[in-house]
């Protein structure tokens, strides 16, 4: 009789643990699970035999150019076991299985740091463990997972699995004390054959399941916890919307040059109000004389432009429209046509002798419309120029209007790639610079020198542009950094900029938590994440102010996918254990919290919590896995603002569907 297919894995869970009911409710029994696919299965087990759940990390060695073929596998500890019949079958020499291990190794590392999120691993020892995964194939990555749970001293080592071919289960055996597999079909084909839905499960899926399963057992807030929430409701200063709601925050900004201003998402009023508060505060009373944002730059240059008067836009939401990608309500709002107005009359007050501040872009999204603007200046300036600039660029003719083709093609064939004309543009733009500030003089200098650093930051765009679309399919870590290392570089190519002219060279910056809160507070560390706030805290110290945002529930405008339309989407209250769910009960509703290194505050804010993040894309249903977070806040910034109860901003536009010739902001990471 052919066996019943599971639906799921949760299902599969399910009817697995009826077959491990001996091991219900004992303590000395511990589920571990093999990830990812194993845990939702160990879940359900943990849940229904009543014992405490986590993972045992092992990593499968795949034969090159075959990877899912697997010649043996390595497990936590350095055990390395080995297929010897694929491995003496197909030749495979030593130094192949010696590198293939060590990238492996690697990984198993880092996972292990993910997926703990600073936990010590379980202490085995005494102990009846389950190790429980989806299914087997070969058995090589649960025979290398016994071998190096062995080396613990468990007392007893159980095997656990849905579904196996039989002879797979018959020889692990010899291995384990017990195995208990489900269903043993023949024939067996494939572990996957056997689920209806056989989807990946991702890491945020293991962290959400492991955290829950860990907090059934978790103890209520005790004397401590509610020690620490009393000092922070005493520290709290309650936001009346008045002209003084901000002077604490500015005493705490002090002389800093850099000042970060975040967002919990990318679609909350009460942020980008705020936010565009303490901004103009800082213009007018502390002299700072740029705002830089999470956008493209050769689109908010032309805003900058506006604010400046050297545009002919009529209106702030003329001078917007070159934000014409999903996601439009990003910079295309209300809040932010409000601003840039405010922005364009401060300046046309000032005398024609006096610095007038400017709005710009961080991003690095547009690709070809920055090659577009490098080559519309040098056909005005230097047509001989501007050829040599079209025969480097030509190279991305090839690849058509999205670059993520041509990032998907370089990554694959090497010498298919444009780095190196894209360098050497970025070397004639840089030199045309130097030689442009030595022959610097009078009169219109000064808007020359504007044109050329925009078109030189365009090039440099481009060049880091083209090494994110490479790096963006095959490595997360990487193209995360790469466009948060972008943000920094072109924040100090404005910084100096504003040095040369003699004037304030201080600047606002905004962009969302994920970016300004400083990396290292947070689990992106263990990721191997940075990001904008620890790079620029690790170079400014003191003269950087890293400011946060947060809410814990309301309305907010964000897309269900990429590409969609904007939605009004209701904000779910904040879930227990999160820094939204604490500043909810007992705060006012609106406040602000500084604190300095080793004050009362600070100490309070020590402890590691939940904390949400909400970029272009919101998705309720899978809120924990797709929206959270842990951060030490007391590290991550230097000031918190909290709204508890916020609403969706109104964009300019009714809907953000995506444009053809260029990839959405912010993909692919939504923030």
């Amino acid at each position: 009789m052919t066996p019943q297919r599971f639906r799921d894995r949760a299902d599969a869970g399910r009817r697995l643990a009826e077959k491990l009911a001996p091991y219900a409710n004992r303590q000395d029994v511990l589920v571990l699970a093999l990830p990812r696919g194993g845990v939702p299965v160990a879940f359900e087990v943990a849940r229904s035999l009543g014992a405490p759940l986590d993972v045992f990390v092992v990593r499968k060695l795949g034969v090159p150019g075959h990877a899912e073929l697997a010649m043996g596998a390595v497990a936590t500890g350095g055990v390395r076991v080995l297929n010897e019949e694929i491995v003496h079958g197909l030749g495979i020499p030593d130094q192949v299985i010696d590198a293939v291990a060590a990238r492996e190794l690697q990984e198993l590392s880092r996972r292990e740091r993910l997926y703990r999120n600073g936990r010590a691993a379980p202490d085995v020892n005494h102990k009846t463990v389950i190790l429980v995964d989806d299914g087997l194939a070969t058995g090589a990555t649960m025979r290398a997972a016994v071998q190096a749970l062995k080396q613990q001293h468990p007392d007893r080592i159980v095997i656990a699995v849905p579904t196996a071919s039989a002879d797979t289960c018959e020889a692990l055996r010899a291995e384990a004390d017990d195995v208990v597999c489900a269903a043993t079909p023949e024939p067996f084909l494939a572990v996957g054959y056997w689920y209806d839905n056989f989807a990946q499960t991702t890491d945020a899926e293991v962290r959400d399941l492991l955290a829950q399963r860990e907090s059934r057992g978790a103890p209520p807030r005790g004397g401590c916890e509610e020690a620490a929430a009393a000092v922070l409701q005493d520290a709290a200063i309650r936001l009346s919307g008045g002209a003084e709601d901000y002077k604490r925050l500015l005493d705490r900004i002090g002389d800093a040059r850099l000042v970060l201003l975040g967002e919990a998402s990318h679609g909350t009023h009460e942020f980008y109000r705020e936010r565009a508060r303490i901004t103009q505060m800082l213009i007018e009373e502390k002299g700072f004389a740029a705002v830089a944002v999470e956008a493209d730059w050769p689109d908010a240059y032309r805003v900058n432009r506006f604010v400046r008067n050297v545009s002919d836009d009529r209106g702030a939401a003329e001078a917007l429209g070159d934000f014409g990608r999903f996601p439009r309500w990003m910079w295309r709002n209300t809040e932010i046509a409000e601003f840039i107005e405010w922005l364009r009359a401060r300046n046309d007050r000032l005398s024609s002798t006096a610095t007038k501040s400017g709005f710009y872009g961080l991003d690095l999204y547009s690709l070809h419309t920055s090659m577009k603007a490098v080559l519309h200046y040098l056909e005005r300036v230097d047509p001989e120029a501007a050829r040599r600039a079209g025969m480097r660029y030509a190279c991305f003719d090839h690849f058509g209007p999205d670059p993520q083709v041509y990032g998907f093609v370089a990554a694959t064939d090497a010498d298919r790639s444009c780095r190196d004309q894209v360098v050497a543009q970025l070397v004639d733009m840089h030199q045309r610079t130097m030689e442009q500030a030595m022959a610097q003089t009078l009169g219109g200098a000064r808007i020359a020198e504007d044109e050329l650093f925009f078109a030189e930051q365009n090039a440099r765009l481009v060049k880091n542009a083209e090494s994110y679309y490479r790096s963006m399919f095959f490595e997360d870590v990487s193209s995360w950094n790469l466009r948060d290392r972008h943000m920094v570089e072109t924040l100090e190519a404005l910084t100096r900029l504003l040095s040369r002219r003699g004037g304030s060279a201080k600047i606002v910056v905004w962009a969302h938590n994920s970016h300004l809160g400083d990396a290292r507070a947070t689990e992106m560390a263990q990721r191997g994440e940075l990001n904008v706030g620890q790079l620029v805290r690790e170079k400014y110290r003191g003269d950087a102010a890293l400011v946060g945002f947060t809410t814990d529930h309301g309305t907010v405008t964000a897309a269900s996918n990429w590409g969609g339309p904007a939605e009004r989407k209701n904000v779910r209250p904040a879930l227990a254990g999160s820094w939204e769910a604490l500043f909810h009960s007992g705060f006012p509703a609106r406040f602000l919290l500084t604190w300095r290194a080793d004050d009362a505050t600070y100490k309070a804010l020590r402890g590691p919590r939940l904390e949400r993040a909400i970029g272009v894309i919101y998705r309720p249903a899978t809120e924990r896995a797709s929206h959270y977070f842990k951060a030490t806040l007391a590290d991550q910034f230097d000031a918190v603002l909290h709204f508890d109860e916020t609403r969706a901003v109104e964009p300019l536009d009714d809907g953000a569907q995506s444009e053809a010739d260029e990839v959405p902001e912010t993909f692919p990471f939504a923030v």
